[in-house]
Formats: structure tokens, sequence, C-alpha cells
């Protein structure tokens, strides 16, 4: 068996066999060796079409069918989700599958060989899996895997789909198009499927994702009437369904080999800009798909080696790392290199507008050196919004959010700000609570905050949210130990109204009501 279901029963008097046979993509000489071989031991050869009665799959295979086989023609009662069946578009598939379904079972009960042929592969969007679903548990099953147009389309682009450590990315055109626009600006390679009536939309999501420029159109692969091109260059109104739009490897391609150390940041002919990106509190799963588009999209990287870290290396990108303390001029060098001509994402934790880059890069573009640089902002999940999530809801009212550091304001001035947002009730986030060279503004916040607030306000202490050494734990505001915070943790401090519980496992959760009580 080749990759039929796992269990398969046991084959009696008058039990057919049930044969998916992938053919390839479209030129009959792709056909594998056991495609052929499996049509000539059928005894049935079962193939879908629409209602014109044209089959692809069955002109794919037409040389390898003799006077002797039993033909089924699968033919769909509707192409588009237009019909008057009083179950809908699914309602109409599903009779229609279930129909087909026991034409076949009638076959095999009568101790045939049922082939279903299937263009490209069975089992990738293709119609023979419906058949499969409903005829593999109760017959002996072979499936013979076929070529898919996927691989066709890049062999006829002669681009490699994707290499190293690149991810590919099967999308179907019918997805919503904020959908499909999210997944190609997240993806690295690409591959769309199902265009036809979808082209406009997968065109404009391209567009919307900033991925147009590279994707390419393969029109009926290896079949005749082949035609390849630049999606931005193809007539909406051309496009059948058997086509497939790819964004190829961008590994090794022309102008992506790295500067030589000393060189030019750029030629001076390219378009550059500013792009700044959260990375979120911790790795790759709380990066947003904006954000994965603008790194992969980058010619260089800026940033804290830290949050640099985070960002998986890509084929050609440049990545520059500082240290925490100088972000006037790590936001002065992206600029020059954008300055140059090129595409530099600035890399920042967190939320990059929460206490981090994006102010430090808006300052130094104010410059007219910089003043023809575009910058963009990207939000990133912050500290504050994660911490709170791993606790409960402790923001689910208003909440104010404060910097204990004492770097770039007086404390005066943060003891102030703590006394009134102690004083108007609010949730009080605190960011950069605590370090190994600063360690007693927790203490003096602590008793701050004691002044207006009972002893046993729960206080979430969120130490490296969705790290490895994450740890969050609930205590009460007077037992806040300033040793147990450093600059990997966040702090929530409750209000009046904040409540805690217990969960069902016996864990601890904070929330604040939405309500607030009549003064």
């Amino acid at each position: 068996m080749a990759g039929g279901a796992a269990e398969q029963p046991e084959a009696g008097v008058g039990t057919g066999r049930l044969l998916g046979v992938g053919l390839g993509p479209g030129d009959p000489s792709l056909m594998t060796v056991r495609a052929v071989e499996a049509i000539a031991e059928a005894d049935v050869v079962a193939y879908h079409s629409a209602r014109h009665g044209r089959s692809i799959a069955r002109s794919i295979a037409a040389g390898q069918l003799r006077p002797d086989h039993i033909e089924e023609a699968l033919v769909y009662p509707v192409t588009t989700e237009s019909t008057d069946h009083h179950g809908g578009y699914r309602g109409a598939l599903e009779e229609f599958y279930a129909e087909a379904a026991a034409r076949l079972a009638a076959h095999l009960d009568a101790g045939r060989t049922v082939a279903v042929l299937a263009e490209g592969d069975p089992l990738f969007y293709g119609s023979y899996m419906h058949m499969h679903k409903r005829l593999a548990h109760r017959y002996p099953t072979e499936v013979i895997p076929g070529v898919t147009s996927v691989s066709a389309a890049a062999a006829r682009l002669g681009a490699p789909l994707s290499e190293a450590e690149e991810a590919l990315t099967v999308l179907p055109g019918t997805l919503p198009e904020e959908e499909l626009t999210a997944r190609l600006a997240s993806s690295d390679a690409v591959a769309v499927m199902k265009l036809g009536r979808t082209f406009p939309k997968v065109r404009r999501a391209l567009e919307r994702s900033g991925r147009l420029a590279e994707a390419r159109y393969v029109e009926r692969a290896t079949m005749r009437g082949e035609r390849t091109g630049r999606v931005a260059d193809i007539d909406p109104d051309s496009v059948p369904y058997f086509s497939v739009a790819v964004l190829p490897s961008k590994v090794g391609k022309p102008g992506a080999a790295p500067e030589k150390e000393g060189g030019s940041p750029g030629d001076g002919t390219a378009s550059g800009e500013v792009v700044v990106v959260g990375t979120g509190p911790a790795g790759p799963l709380w990066l947003t798909p904006e954000t994965r588009g603008a790194l992969a999209a980058a010619d260089d990287l800026v940033g804290y080696t830290t949050y640099l870290d985070r960002v998986p290396a890509r084929d050609g990108q440049r990545r520059h790392g500082s240290d925490n303390r100088v972000e006037a001029e790590r936001a002065e060098f992206a600029l020059e290199l954008a300055r140059r001509g090129r595409r530099v994402a600035v890399v920042s934790g967190g939320d990059p507008g929460v206490f981090a880059m994006a102010t430090a890069v808006l300052e130094a573009a104010d410059q007219k050196a910089y003043a023809d640089v575009p910058v963009r902002v990207l939000p990133g999940v912050t500290s504050a919004n994660a911490a709170a999530a791993r606790a409960g809801a402790p923001l689910g009212h208003d909440y104010a959010t404060l910097s204990l550091s004492d770097r770039l304001k007086p404390w005066e001035v943060i003891a102030e700000r703590l006394r009134a947002a102690a004083a108007a009730d609010l949730v009080l986030a605190l960011y950069n609570p605590g370090s190994r060279s600063r360690n007693w503004q927790v203490g003096k916040a602590r008793e701050v905050l004691l002044e207006h607030r009972a002893p046993d306000t729960p206080v979430v202490v969120a130490r490296d949210v969705g790290g490895d050494g994450e740890r969050v734990r609930i205590v009460p505001l007077a037992e806040l130990d300033p040793a147990q915070v450093d600059m990997r943790t966040l702090l929530i401090v409750g209000s009046s109204q904040t409540r805690t519980s217990r969960g069902p496992d016996g864990t601890e959760c904070v929330w604040t009501p939405r309500r607030y009580p009549d003064v």
C-alpha cells in the first residue's frame, strides 16, 4: 500500500479495491510508474468534471484508458456558490459526494477495482479526498501520490520554493482578504492556490502585504496553454482556476548577499525606510503577522542584542547589535542606513511605542538630515498586557503605566506621578522597576503606594513572561520584596476594586471589575 489508510478492512468475497491515483500537474509524462500501473489494474476509472463534461483528469490519463474500462464521470452539480439547492452550496456538494460515493461503492461491492483519477496529488486540495473519507474505511484502499501543481509551478519558474530554514506556506485563494494579507505578510515562501475568480482579492492581499513585486504567476503548469509571468502584470479577467501565485525562496537571490564590512550601506538607488517593530515580551510566538513580514523584508536589523537574538537569521540580512543604553545612537545609525537606500527594521522588545525604541527613532528622525526618510511604527504585545493575561485580568478597568527608571527623569517626578495615580485609584503597571545598579526604587514605590492602598492589595510580580524563566506570582502589596524584582520583571499593582480568586486547579487569578461603584 502507498499512502492509504493506516488500518484497512479485510477484503472478502465481492469486495473490490479503491485506488486514489495522482496524475501530476497535467503533462501525461509526469505521471508516476505506479499511477500507470494502477490505471491498468482498474476495472472502473472514475473522474470528476464540471457540468460541461470535460475532465482534465481524464485528459491526462487518456492514453492509459482501455475500451473495456468502465468509466464513471462524477459531474459536479455546481461550480460556484450560486445554487437553488435547499441546503445551499455546501448542501448541494454534500449530496453530490454522497451520491458519487454510493456509485463507486456499488462497483466495489461487486468486486471491481475502482481507480479515482486526481490531478496533482489525490490528497492535496483534490476532489478524490471526498471519496476517500467516505470509502477508505470500508474497502481496501491505496493512494498513489502525484506531482503537485505547486512543485510544477516552481519547476516552470525555475525558482526554488524554499531553502535552508525557510518555511513554505500553501494558501487557498478562497480565504478572506484580511486573512490572506496577514498570512502573506508573515510567511517566507508562499504558494496561493485556487485563483480564477479569487485573483483580484489575492492580488490586493499581495499588494497590502508588500509582496506583490516578488509574486510570480503560473497558469496550467506543464499543460497546453501554459503561461507564466509577474502577478502584477496579469489581467484578472484572464485567470483560470488552474493557476498558482508563487512567492519563491529569498535565499541566494541576486542582491541578497550581505555587504562587506566597511562597505556602503546602499548604492543610493533603492528607496530606504525605517520600520520600528516590537517583538513582544519574548520569542516568535508573540510576533504579529505584520511584524514578521517587516522583519523578513528588511535588509538590516538594528537593535539591542538581546532582542535581535529573538529574530531568526535570514540569508542576506545584516544584523547590527548594540548595548541597551545607546538608544539615540542606534536610532541615528538606522536612519543613516535608510537614508542610503537600505530597508531597516529597528527591533524593540514588547511594543516599540511603550518605553521603547519608537520615540528614540522619531526624535532622531526629526532632524533635518533625515527629513526624507520614511519611518513606520508597528505595534507589538507589550509586557503589561502579557503579564496581565498570565495573571488573569488585572487591567480590566482604568489603569496607568509608569516607568520606575530614573535614568531619563528625576525620582521626584516618578514619586509625584505614583501618588497621583494611586490617589485616583488606578491600577498601575510598573515598568523598569529595578536592576543590579538600581534596586531601591521598588521599596520607595511600595512606601508611596501604601499611603493610598490597603496592605493586602494584590500585586502581580511577573518575570520573563513568555521566556524560559517565566515566573508569575501574586503577593500582597505590604509583602512586595524589592530583592525579588529586576529589569526582567513587570509589576501590576491592583486598585481598591481588584479581586483575587482561585481556579479549579488552585491557581490564583487576579481581576479588576469592569464596573466601578458609585461614589
